[in-house]
């Protein structure tokens, strides 16, 4: 049987504010590789490219887990732009706004860090019309 019932563990209310924390992030991604002088030639494919972490899958839902929530977390897009900034590196820092946009576009839109069951399982609830009961 499938429902379109929400995430049992995700209040409505909670996942609205987790969205527009997401659309803050993307916006704030936006701005950051904007003000640093990104182009906006590579800004598109860049924040795309991001979407390669879900080659896992491949091998198996574990495995694609492990690889998308990888790249599809905050703590990463910040480490990278705090690598860039303490080294002085700029392309590094932009690496790290365009990780932080992306996640922000990401969440804005639900879809969030992969349970290991399925790549539609996520801890801010079952992507898609569907969910598995």
């Amino acid at each position: 049987m499938q429902s379109t019932a929400p995430h049992p563990a995700i209040d409505p209310n909670v996942l609205r504010w987790l969205r527009l924390e997401g659309l803050a992030a993307l916006v704030a991604g936006i701005a950051a590789y904007g003000y640093l002088g990104g182009g906006w030639l590579l800004f598109i494919p860049a924040i795309l490219l991001v979407d390669v972490s879900m080659v896992g899958y491949l091998a198996n839902p574990r495995l694609g887990a492990m690889t998308y929530n990888a790249a599809h977390q905050w703590a990463t897009g910040l480490a990278i732009a705090g690598i860039g900034l303490a080294a002085g590196l700029n392309a590094v820092v932009l690496l790290g706004t365009v990780l932080i946009a992306h996640v922000g576009f990401d969440r804005a839109l639900g879809y969030g860090l992969k349970l290991p069951t399925s790549f539609g399982d996520t801890h801010l609830g079952w992507i898609g019309r569907t969910r598995r009961a």
